[in-house]
């Protein structure tokens, strides 16, 4: 009878031990299973250490990419308002000088034409005082012309004489200074002279 108590006792007792054994070795387990979990957790951290450390580098690039443009861009506006002030400028200058242009094509149309008139008036001209120099010189009788040395008025000394005369010796209140005597001759187509030659004093 006390045999089979001390094989009961030793079979308890052992019992005891390995369900102890078999609760350490599930502690183990999950020990365990969380040593796997850490280190999935902390290698999907150190991943996401990564993506965020290139994250931000990247940031970091786009935000100095970012200033950078935002100088361009404002270097490219201020050219933009340069430019445009030019362009006005510009602009207002071919205006000014198409005016200037269009004023001076109607100045050299009127010049033109005032030359042609003069030109015109200066042939006619010729051509008057031409046909005055015929009448004057060779004056119509009868339809006859009979051309002579001198105009008629003027003087000549003697048949051998090339030049003619008309003499002019006014009352005071109508004498004239030289230059104006002279002036006056010219526009009969001569001139004022003083005669020294003796023969043509005569």
């Amino acid at each position: 009878m006390g045999l089979r108590i001390y094989f009961t006792s030793v079979i308890t007792e052992n019992d005891a031990k390995l369900m102890s054994e078999i609760q350490q070795l599930e502690t183990l387990m999950q020990h365990l299973n969380l040593s796997k979990d850490n280190e999935t957790l902390l290698a999907a951290i150190q991943h996401l250490t990564n993506l965020n450390d290139k994250l931000s580098s990247d940031n970091e690039k786009l935000r100095r990419d970012y200033n950078n443009l935002t100088v361009q861009l404002g270097d490219l506006t201020q050219n933009y308002t340069v430019l445009e002030s030019k362009i006005t400028n510009l602009t207002t200058d071919v205006q000014n000088l198409t005016t200037g242009n269009l004023q001076l094509e109607t100045q050299r149309k009127n010049l033109t034409k005032r030359i042609q008139d003069m030109e015109k008036n200066w042939n006619e001209l010729n051509v008057s005082r031409a046909q005055w120099s015929i009448d004057a010189y060779c004056p119509k009788t009868s339809n006859v012309r009979q051309c002579n040395a001198c105009l008629k008025g003027w003087l000549t000394t003697n048949s051998q004489a090339t030049n003619c005369y008309a003499y002019n010796n006014p009352f005071p209140p109508d004498q004239k200074t030289w230059e104006e005597a002279r002036e006056n001759c010219r526009g009969k187509r001569s001139d004022l002279v003083v005669v020294n030659s003796q023969e043509e004093q005569v």
